[in-house]
């Protein structure tokens, strides 16, 4: 993984499409990201497609529901042997250390590599104003360490966060602490929905392949 840091994004809801671009990535990516639109249209069949490919998958469903449930989900999804597996970390501790432990028996019983449990800080979406207007004072930075540290105190592997507090996370969470970063994009390119975005070149100067 710290080889070849770049995890793909596979944000279609075809699966013909999906399996082409997931062969013709090859080894230029360290892995593939499947998230809602892809799992939800084609499930446990279409996630065993993808990793067919011999990619390490993260999959990025954002677990966010009372802890049994949460735990409950986690452990019909560790089977499927992903690289990563994220909740949210707003959930609280008790539904992080919930996924975590069922992340750990889940993977005793199928016998597979328990995937690295990680947490989704603040959305890249999330402005200080849009903090703000759901009742969170202070900055996305000061909210992201809160959550992180968290996270850290109850089984998370690592947190999902924006390249503008790797440096901040690096310092405070150790160079060993995951972090999963979205919102990486090339000078001039469309930031569509994202706010808290970063160039390639930018984040490498931060720190975000260590460990990442």
């Amino acid at each position: 993984m710290k080889e070849n840091p770049v995890y793909c994004a596979i944000d279609v809801p075809e699966i013909d499409a999906a399996g082409q671009l997931a062969q013709q990535l090859g080894t230029h990516v360290g892995g593939l990201k499947i998230g809602k639109e892809f799992f939800y249209a084609h499930g446990r069949a279409g996630y065993q497609k993808l990793a067919g490919s011999g990619q390490n998958i993260f999959l990025d469903l954002k677990l966010h529901d009372i802890p049994n449930t949460v735990a409950a989900a986690v452990r019909t999804l560790v089977p499927l042997a992903p690289t990563y597996l994220n909740v949210h970390a707003a959930g609280g501790a008790e539904m992080m250390a919930a996924a975590a432990r069922a992340a750990d028996s889940a993977a005793d019983e199928a016998k597979v590599i328990q995937p690295k449990m990680l947490a989704v800080t603040v959305l890249t979406s999330l402005s200080d104003a849009d903090l703000n207007d759901i009742g969170v004072n202070g900055t996305p930075r000061e909210q992201v360490l809160r959550l992180a540290a968290l996270a850290a105190k109850n089984g998370m592997d690592g947190v999902v966060c924006s390249a503008e507090e790797v440096e901040l996370l690096r310092r405070e969470m150790g160079p060993n602490f995951n972090l999963v970063v979205p919102g990486i994009r090339p000078a001039g390119a469309a930031q569509h929905d994202q706010k808290r975005v970063m160039t390639p070149e930018a984040a490498i100067a931060a720190g975000l392949p260590l460990g990442a």
